[in-house]
């Protein structure tokens, strides 16, 4: 399905059509009651000077300013009708724009996640901003000039000329500062990108005299964003001046001309104000949307964005609430691809764990150990083939149904911002016993007992304040917690210290009397003792699967050269010495 086939935005705006219809229609009441100005005008010049009749002039002042005191109250309920606006449009499509910018950095998308909040947030703040009332008053600019036309065509040619002047102007600036207001948002958020992974790889950059080089790095998109702005503005304040110069004078002309007609007696004196006055009215929507020209551009490019960002990540069908699982897995044919890359990690491999079993894998680096991970826990989609969890594809499961029955260590470990209780309990209800039970389980409780506030000590982003070996550990009670059915673990003990691989030894021994199913991606051969079965990989592909003792001998054979494994150099380092 094409980006352009499926606009969210346009349907949220839609569903809103009666907030938008009461903007129209306070619009409406505002443009006929700002024909006041000149009508009091007229009437005061045509009819109370030529009269001097002092109560005539009192009334009509009484009766404008009581009229001027209704349009200031439709334009605070036109202010509040937009402010409900986008307020509701947000509610529509905030959880919808987070998700979808969720999806796309899983699948490896290029523009970073914040982009897609910010282009939200764009919408939202110009459709409650003044500048969409100039949109909803420009069409009543007719109006006015029929008005002016009554008065003497002249007057309505004059103003017509002038509003077809500013019309182009805006069209000019339109082409002339389109690409310079494109760039910018592309080359900003390359840089933001540079900057902020450079930032979080300090202590390396520090280390090695690496800032200036790698600033030089981010320096360059940013510095071209900045010129491009810095184009698109000098553009726009050139309009901008051009375009009010151009409104004053043809209110200047406006009067002149009307002075001019008044001598010849083909108009009176209030006409000549009241087309002075009302030319300014006309010109005024136009010139404010060609001030806001800019702010509409890029409002626009927000708007495309979020709908081709929207098309491409399509709301996810509410999966089947399928019963708890027990474990069981299963993986048919799996082929995998890493989001965004080309190269199979994975290649029709197939193997079954019965519920309860413990599955260690093993290879050489980039083998496809942290690919079959991923797979296995839904984060990266299969290319071909299933993985199947108690028989039900993964993929058919409701992410939030299915999400407490898996527990997975990644191999970089992420915390959050928050308390080590928090992290622990995936920031639902902090459950005390268990937290505390996963914690104790993954032989962590003691070390966090011992941090200043305990489970409510409160870590930085990415657990700042801990080393790698604790973020290891707590991660690990963050996959424990909630007794899932399905673990992987991906290099558990890579960070553990010998007691450290000790308590991960009980911890794996403990889940296994409990019947749940674990997969151990592992380099070191110390915990494979607790593992039922193994895998070994070897370029994406399965080169021996079966019990552990026995894919171990055949590993040790292979490596003395004993088998034809041998002659495919086949390496896996000490494995075939494990025992």
């Amino acid at each position: 399905m094409k980006a352009a086939q499926v606009d969210e935005v346009r349907a949220a705006l839609t569903e809103q059509r009666g907030l938008l219809g009461s903007v129209a229609a306070f619009s409406a009441a505002i443009n006929l009651l700002m024909l006041l100005p000149a009508l009091y005008m007229l009437q005061v010049y045509d009819r109370v000077l030529s009269s001097g009749n002092g109560d005539t002039l009192l009334m009509l002042t009484v009766l404008v300013l009581g009229l001027y005191a209704l349009m200031g109250a439709l334009e605070w309920l036109r202010g509040l009708l937009v402010i409900r606006l986008g307020d509701a449009l947000d509610r529509r499509l905030a959880a919808r724009v987070y998700g979808a910018a969720f999806d796309r950095q899983l699948a490896g998308g290029a523009n970073p996640a914040a982009q897609a909040v910010s282009d939200l947030n764009q919408v939202r703040q110009f459709l409650t901003g003044n500048a969409i009332f100039a949109f909803f008053d420009a069409p009543w600019a007719p109006l006015y000039l029929l008005v002016l036309f009554l008065f003497h065509p002249l007057l309505g040619a004059l103003a017509l000329v002038g509003a077809l002047l500013l019309l182009a102007l805006a069209l000019i600036n339109e082409r002339w500062s389109g690409h310079p207001l494109r760039q910018p948002g592309r080359l900003n958020a390359e840089a933001g990108k540079l900057a902020g992974d450079q930032i979080r790889q300090a202590e390396t950059i520090q280390a090695m005299g690496m800032l200036g080089r790698v600033r030089g790095r981010w320096a360059a998109p940013h510095g071209e964003a900045v010129d491009q702005q810095h184009l698109a503005s000098e553009r726009a304040a050139l309009m901008t001046a051009l375009t009010r110069t151009l409104r004053i004078a043809l209110q200047s002309l406006m009067l002149g001309g009307g002075a001019w007609l008044a001598i010849q007696g083909d108009l009176t004196p209030g006409m000549m104000i009241a087309g002075s006055i009302l030319i300014g009215r006309m010109l005024a929507p136009v010139e404010q949307v060609v001030g806001v020209w800019r702010q509409w551009s890029g409002t626009r490019l927000a708007h495309r964005r979020l709908c081709l960002l929207l098309s491409s990540y399509p709301a996810p069908a509410a999966g089947l609430a399928l019963p708890a699982p027990a474990g069981a897995l299963a993986v048919e044919g799996l082929t995998v691809v890493p989001p965004a890359g080309q190269r199979v990690t994975l290649s029709g491999l197939s193997f079954s764990l019965a519920a309860g079993e413990i599955l260690g894998v093993v290879g050489e680096s980039g083998s496809g150990k942290s690919s079959l991970a991923r797979a296995l826990v839904g984060v990266w989609p299969a290319r071909a083939g299933k993985v199947r969890l108690d028989g039900a594809d993964l993929h058919g499961w409701d992410r939030e149904r299915l999400g407490p029955w898996l527990g997975y260590l990644p191999q970089d470990v992420a915390l959050f911002a928050g308390s080590v209780a928090d992290n622990i309990a995936r920031f639902g209800p902090v459950h005390a016993d268990s937290v505390v039970a996963a914690a104790t389980e993954a032989g962590v409780h003691d070390m966090i007992l011992r941090l200043p506030q305990g489970y409510d000590t409160v870590l930085g982003d990415g657990g700042a304040g801990l080393s790698g070996g604790q973020k290891q550990r707590i991660g690990l009670a963050r996959a424990l917690y909630g007794e899932p059915v399905l673990l992987v673990l991906d290099e558990p003990n890579a960070n553990l210290d010998e007691r450290g691989e000790a308590a991960l030894a009980a911890t794996l021994r403990g889940l296994k009397e409990r019947g749940r199913t674990v997969v151990l991606i592992t380099h070191r051969a110390g915990v494979l003792a607790c593992t039922d079965k193994l895998l070994a990989l070897s370029g994406g592909t399965a080169r021996a699967f079966g019990p552990t003792g026995k894919v171990l001998e055949s590993l040790r054979a292979a490596r003395e050269g004993a088998t034809p494994a041998a002659a495919a150099g086949y390496r896996m380092g000490n494995w075939g010495a494990a025992r």
